[in-house]
């Protein structure tokens, strides 16, 4: 029986109808309600015809998470009086609950972007609803590209709602063609904020790591909220370690303390869900409680300020979740829970004046996060650069050429980026292209069911308390009884039912050795001695004082994390290999040959057998190829400059009047910056360069003679600089002073008596020069770019100081009549 009294409580019902005319009109709408109003509830039960007398249609709902799916769809089946697998059910990975009646079906976007992938037509279905979307997840992001694609070019009829917890809908309303922007009001009841920092700093978080000083103090605001308020308390926390945590602070608390997190447990989350049986409850939760779940009961919120996002170092090849603090618009949305079905209140973890410092907004995941699955998601769609899909935001194109880079070593797009065969299976497994490839190729060496063990632990990452050992962990989860094994175990029969592969042979550590490195080739490491090892991307990674691992040769590193300070990554989970299978892994990335480069200061030519950074053998090189030791030349100007080369006076005032002379005039005037030279050291630089062998041939070659090469010969232009850039200026005295070029201006540095009767500024290539003039003694006296204007007005109080100061010296009251001197009054009248 259908529970209306419900329905019609909630509060999105008001804009159900400017919704239903606007997908009638355009066929696509942005539907902007808050957590708790019913968007993900009854929407989807109205739009398909479930509750009222409109007709029957197929509605999909596109969820972020599993966790939010399975709840959708439960909390919609319990609104029709059903079971979920009737008329509404759901499809997660590894779990399927729909019946021949079903009509609303949710799935998690990453379910939606395979099943677009099968079925670009999506063919019975009529609506599609993207939830959740303002959380601008990756996938969700993919999924309204595809959708796009297709309504423009197959499926003009599909009907399309982004449905986002905030009123920050324009860029979706742009993107989905100026879809109208339906607003749906919440009931909110006043939340008062109060600021709880701790009475003492903690530390910042960096990578996976949360300052325990932090936890304890978000436990003692979880009690103390206990004390000063009535209702249940939800707290939000990075991550499931965190939560972890914090429980275990809270023992003995007069609450019962609940966990919800994507690997909590149905019954566990069903729980939380339901609402409280009687006593208070302390809900810990992760970021998933912001918006894609409602927790009745909730009067107190407690905001840790942390939440986790994907990061990449593309160049060190180590992909993980960071810890970083939560934006300003999901600290509105967790305060906003503490107001849903009564006034509340909300305690912020830190100062008030951190508040403003804190970012508006999440960072869209395709900005961070390891594009490689996107990529090829893309290529499977076939367009490898995603160069046509409407995205909010384009893809970083460093990021999509290191993703190009991975999808080409494992074989899933050709040179050109488009998509393989063994591309296209790989998608469709559900798993990271790098996983993919460890299933596919693992399977093969040693057998499906045990390739899938080592890969389903690597797609959802062990519980710390199961160790850093992968082959220790395998064990562990084997024999396990806790809510992660259970996970594991329906992956592992998920995974090892899509693979075929040879008989299982070899030890346990061997396989779970191999599939590893199968996966992260780049980080294949080799011990360096008392616990540290190099990866073959060239990183060094670390391992606890206390791992088994240590005493390893090598190591598949399967998760690693560097903080910002630190040289080293720390290796928080990995596999022993032996060196056979690290080159097997990181075949792709070995190279043989003559090796020279500028290596401390010098050039190091040798010949080495190298993985990546990790070299297997080397010896010197005495007969090097010429033109690589040329490079390695070149490299080392690069990075020390060109102070490597003889620079004298002359040579630097010489190039400074080039420098010069190509600010003024420009071409044919050469550029003579640092970066100019470097970018083609063979213009100038040759043949001294090429007959070069060391460090110290470089400090043998005369820079400004080397410069002369560039001077404009050709034109005949090159004759002209000692006219356009005098290196010295004749002055009335007959003395020739040397013009300085380091500035915006020319300076002349000169005594002011040798200027007598030269009532013009010098000018070099039409600039006034900016003359110093000194006193007899040669320290600064005045500085003028326009001398007529000094004898005017600033020469009578120049004089008045001077002539007091050196008296032997002329200092006549009207210069322009007086011969000009560099000497004495005395000397002066000798001569």
């Amino acid at each position: 029986m259908i529970r209306t009294e419900a329905l019609d409580r909630l509060p999105v019902r008001t804009a159900v109808p400017a919704l239903q005319r606007a997908l009638d009109d355009r066929g696509v709408a942005v539907l902007c309600a808050p957590p708790g109003t019913g968007k993900t509830t009854l929407v989807p039960l109205v739009l398909a015809g479930l509750t009222g007398d409109g007709p029957v249609r197929r509605v999909v709902v596109a969820e972020p998470r599993r966790i939010a799916a399975r709840a959708a769809a439960r909390r919609m089946a319990w609104l029709l009086g059903e079971r979920p697998g009737g008329r509404v059910g759901f499809t997660v990975r590894g779990e399927r609950v729909v019946g021949p009646d079903t009509v609303v079906e949710v799935v998690t976007t990453g379910v939606l972007l395979q099943r677009l992938q099968r079925d670009q037509e999506l063919a019975g279905v009529e609506v599609v609803i993207i939830d959740e979307c303002h959380e601008r997840h990756l996938d969700a992001d993919t999924v309204a590209a595809f959708l796009l694609d297709v309504r423009e070019a197959i499926r003009p009829d599909l009907r399309l709602v982004a449905a986002s917890a905030t009123t920050d809908a324009e860029g979706w309303a742009r993107l989905l063609g100026d879809a109208p922007v339906i607003e749906a009001e919440g009931v909110s009841y006043p939340v008062e904020v109060v600021w709880a920092p701790p009475a003492r700093p903690v530390k910042p978080p960096h990578g996976m790591r949360v300052d325990p000083a932090l936890l304890t103090h978000v436990a003692a605001t979880v009690r103390r909220a206990l004390a000063e308020r009535d209702g249940d308390v939800l707290c939000f926390l990075p991550g499931v370690g965190e939560i972890a945590r914090v429980a275990g602070r809270l023992a003995g608390v007069d609450a019962e303390v609940l966990q919800v997190h994507g690997r909590a447990p149905a019954a566990v989350q069903d729980a939380v869900l339901a609402g409280s049986s009687g006593g208070r409850r302390v809900v810990l939760a992760t970021s998933v409680a912001e918006s894609s779940l409602t927790v009745p009961g909730v009067r107190v919120v407690v905001d840790s300020g942390l939440a986790r996002e994907p990061r990449t170092d593309h160049a060190r090849g180590l992909s993980a979740l960071t810890t970083v603090r939560a934006s300003q618009a999901a600290g509105r949305q967790r305060a906003g829970r503490a107001g849903r079905e009564a006034a509340g209140a909300v305690y912020r973890c830190w100062d008030q004046a951190e508040d403003g410092r804190l970012a508006r907004f999440p960072a869209p995941e395709i900005k961070v996060a390891d594009l490689a699955a996107f990529a090829l998601q893309a290529a499977c769609w076939g367009d490898p650069g995603a160069s046509s899909l409407a995205l909010l935001d384009p893809p970083p194109a460093g990021a999509m050429g290191a993703a190009r880079e991975v999808l080409e070593a494992i074989g899933a797009v050709d040179e050109a980026g488009r998509v393989t065969e063994r591309g296209v299976r790989m998608s469709r497994l559900g798993l990271h292209p790098r996983l993919a490839r460890a299933l596919l190729d693992g399977a093969a060496e040693a057998g499906a069911r045990r390739a899938a063990e080592v890969v389903a632990l690597l797609s959802e990452e062990p519980p710390r308390e199961y160790g850093d050992d992968l082959a220790a962990a395998l064990r562990t989860a084997r024999r396990g009884q806790d809510g992660y094994a259970a996970r594991w175990k329906q992956e592992v029969r998920r995974l090892s039912s899509q693979v075929d592969g040879a008989s299982e042979h070899g030890s346990d550590d061997a396989v779970v050795g191999l599939v590893a490195a199968l996966a992260f080739p780049e980080r294949v490491a080799r011990a360096r001695g008392d616990g540290a090892f190099l990866m073959v991307s060239g990183t060094g990674a670390e391992l606890r004082e206390t791992s088994r691992l240590r005493s390893a040769p090598w190591l598949a590193v399967a998760v690693a994390d560097r903080p910002s300070h630190a040289a080293s990554a720390r290796v928080r989970l990995a596999a022993v290999v032996d060196e056979p299978t690290a080159l097997l892994a990181a075949g792709h990335l070995r190279v043989r040959g003559e090796e020279v480069r500028w290596v401390d200061g010098e050039v190091v030519a040798r010949s080495v057998d190298r993985v990546g950074a990790v070299e297997l053998a080397v010896r010197p090189l005495r007969q090097p190829d010429p033109e690589l030791v040329r490079g390695a030349l070149v490299e080392g100007l690069g990075r020390e400059g060109l102070g490597l080369l003889r620079w004298t006076r002359d040579s630097e005032q010489f190039r400074l009047r080039l420098a010069f002379l190509h600010r003024v005039l420009g071409a044919p005037w050469p550029d003579v910056s640092d970066e100019a030279l470097l970018a083609e050291p063979g213009a100038w630089l040759e043949p001294e360069l090429s007959r070069a062998r060391r460090r110290s041939d470089l400090g043998r070659i005369d820079a400004g003679q080397a410069l002369r090469r560039l001077l404009p010969w050709a034109t005949g232009e090159a004759v002209r600089l000692d006219e356009l850039a005098p290196e010295r200026i004749e002055v009335p005295s007959g003395s020739r002073i040397r013009v300085e070029y380091g500035g915006e201006q020319p300076v002349l540095a000169v005594k002011l008596q040798e200027l007598f009767g030269l009532g013009e500024t010098p000018t070099v290539a039409g600039v006034p020069v900016l003359v110093h003039l000194l006193s007899p003694a040669g320290r600064p006296a005045a500085v003028t770019a326009d001398l007529a204007s000094f004898w005017q007005d600033g020469y009578k109080a120049v004089r008045a100081e001077l002539r007091g100061r050196y008296p032997k010296h002329p200092w006549p009251e009207d210069p322009a009549t007086v011969q000009a001197t560099r000497y004495t009054s005395a000397r002066l009248r000798r001569s």
